[in-house]
């Protein structure tokens, strides 16, 4: 395991973050990718102090030529990756009359032509070595959300790319599967609160209310599921979305 290299984007905070640090500690060097590296010495600096190997990259997951060097310097400084754990993300949410076309496309640039451009610049490795795993982040917004036109198209597409990634890549060795987080404990989800006028416990106290289990995710709670989907024993899982929701979503 300590041979093998994982990549996880937008990972300088929140599930990124809390993935990273899991994988490190599972064995694998990890590749903390953000769109600033300086943003993600923090995380690289943790896993480092536990005994890990961690490496910093500053990318922006919708230009072609930034990812496949990303993906070169990875190689040249950790080790080939097999594992892409595409979390990199943005939100533009408004009523569909109020969206703008920038916001539509920026929204569609990370979430889907982010995670193609990645699994894109990796599968090659994955293949040579015979193994391989694939987490994309979706989103229970795959679904349907008011106000997320955008965040709920782009979701629900990574889906579908994952379902086709698994149909394609499986005879290598190689497996891709999707998780679809609900209420999760980030700087995104408090930025939410604060758009529509509530402090971020209120938030998370009027979401719990909907929850089966009665509270609200974390990371850790995502990283837990990250880390089962690339494990040695998830060899037969693929082509699979999981809703880490506290409850019943599809």
């Amino acid at each position: 395991m300590n041979a093998r290299t994982a990549i996880v984007t937008g990972a300088a905070r929140g599930i990124g973050a809390g993935v990273a640090r899991r994988l490190a500690a599972d064995g694998f060097a990890v590749a903390v990718l953000d769109l600033d590296e300086a943003g993600c010495k923090g995380v690289v600096d943790e896993i480092v102090t536990e005994g890990g190997r961690a490496l910093a990259v500053g990318v922006d997951v919708a230009e072609e030529d930034a990812v496949t060097a990303a993906v070169e310097r990875i190689a040249a400084e950790l080790g080939k990756p097999t594992v892409l754990v595409n979390n990199a993300g943005i939100i533009r949410d408004n009523l569909l009359f109020k969206m703008s076309v920038d916001d539509w496309d920026a929204v569609m640039s990370v979430h889907l032509r982010g995670s193609f451009l990645l699994a894109r610049a990796t599968q090659g490795s994955m293949i040579e070595a015979g193994w391989g795993r694939i987490v994309n982040l979706s989103s229970t917004s795959a679904l349907g959300n008011r106000g997320q036109a955008n965040y709920a198209a782009a979701k629900a597409g990574v889906q579908g790319f994952t379902k086709t990634l698994a149909l394609e890549l499986g005879r290598y060795g190689v497996t891709a599967n999707a998780i679809a987080p609900g209420f999760i404990e980030t700087e995104m989800t408090a930025a939410t609160a604060e758009r529509i006028g509530l402090g971020f416990d209120e938030f998370k106290t009027m979401a719990a209310k909907e929850i089966p289990v009665a509270r609200t995710g974390t990371p850790d709670d995502i990283a837990h599921a990250v880390s089962f989907f690339v494990s040695e024993g998830a060899g037969f899982v693929s082509g699979q979305v999981l809703y880490v929701a506290g409850g019943p979503k599809a």
